[in-house]
């Protein structure tokens, strides 16, 4: 049985104290004062971003203030994170299909063990490994150790499975890094095909995790169906002023159904590539691995306008979220798609 444990990253806090006048004769009786009350009420949102000029070469130097935010068609004020990514601990998951037509796939996968080392860089990094068909196999819970996570990436091997649960695997990933309660990134690498096939994990439960976290989902994927005709399952946010949040859960479940590598990277601000050849791969892993180098960390606590009760916070459910640089209108900027903001609730 597997125990999926639910990322809250909400945070904040409003405190009202009532106190009634008491005669300066009379003792004060402590037991009538009412008892405060605790809410919490916020949530950082961490939105990973890379942006390229047309030729496809990397912007340096930007500050916070040339990106134009939106929470839901709302500017947020953002703060730019230390770029220092050699620096920040690193718990990565990395997850392998192993079944179906991974099989005829396995031979390009050869680099792969440089590849996450290209990935981790010189940070301090913890790495686990999964493989998956029909349900998991951890080939290695987290090591800091290089040579034991070698190994672990060079026991990757086909499976007979006729399944390739998709949605099980990031969500079982999701769920060993909300064990390790470690600060620093969270990172899952998928590579697998685009379509799930037998997960009992749904779509929106996927989602709906990978939106309440901070964990970033980089993809590398392969489709017997020559990668469904170079990605079909195009999408973006709906028209009108009023963003209606549902509408946003269910186009991103269709989205993931249709090609779930490519939705989960779009979600969580990851990187999604597509290869069919041995070439393709190593040129995918080269990419990736810069991208992973060298991207902006935006953050902002979400502010909108107050509601009826008085609150600014973030409405629960799916938010969308845009990216632009006025100074740079020709730009590439790819960047977190969509978070999940919860429900509070007062602390007990």
């Amino acid at each position: 049985m597997r125990y999926r444990i639910a990322s809250l990253l909400s945070l904040g806090i409003s405190l009202g104290l009532q106190a009634q006048t008491a005669d300066q004769n009379q003792p004060v009786n402590q037991n009538q004062l009412p008892a405060p009350t605790l809410q919490v009420q916020s949530q950082l949102v961490l939105v990973p971003t890379t942006v390229e000029t047309g030729k496809g070469d990397m912007v340096y130097g930007l500050k916070a203030s040339q990106f134009l935010t939106k929470d839901n068609g709302i500017h947020q004020d953002v703060r730019l994170e230390d770029a220092g990514n050699d620096a920040r601990p690193l718990s990565l998951v990395v997850v392998v299909q192993c079944s179906r037509s991974a099989e005829r796939e396995f031979p390009k996968l050869r680099g792969v063990a440089t590849m996450v080392s290209a990935l981790v860089g010189g940070a301090p990094t913890d790495t686990a490994v999964v493989q998956f068909g029909t349900g998991e196999e951890l080939l290695s819970g987290f090591t800091r150790d290089p040579a034991a996570r070698e190994r672990a990436l060079n026991r990757l091997a086909p499976c007979s499975d006729d399944e390739d649960t998709i949605f099980d695997a990031v969500d079982y990933a999701n769920t060993l890094l909300d064990s390790r309660k470690t600060p620093g990134r969270r990172v899952i690498l998928l590579i697998s095909e685009t379509r799930d096939h037998g997960s009992e994990t749904k779509p929106m439960d996927v989602i709906r995790a990978l939106g309440r976290t901070n964990t970033v989902v980089d993809t590398v994927s392969f489709s017997p169906a020559k990668s469904q005709l170079i990605d079909e399952g195009e999408h973006g946010p709906p028209p009108g002023a009023t963003t209606n949040w549902l509408a946003l859960v269910v186009m991103a479940v269709e989205a993931a159904r249709t090609n779930a590598p490519k939705e989960f990277a779009g979600l969580s601000g990851g990187e999604y590539i597509n290869f069919t050849t041995q070439h393709g791969f190593d040129r995918s892993l080269n990419t990736l691995a810069n991208h992973v180098h060298n991207y902006y960390l935006l953050s902002f606590v979400p502010r909108f306008p107050a509601d009826a009760s008085g609150s600014s916070a973030a409405a629960p459910g799916l938010h969308n979220l845009s990216v632009k640089i006025p100074d740079y209108p020709s730009a590439t900027v790819r960047h977190r798609e969509s978070y999940w903001a919860n429900d509070m609730e007062p602390a007990k």
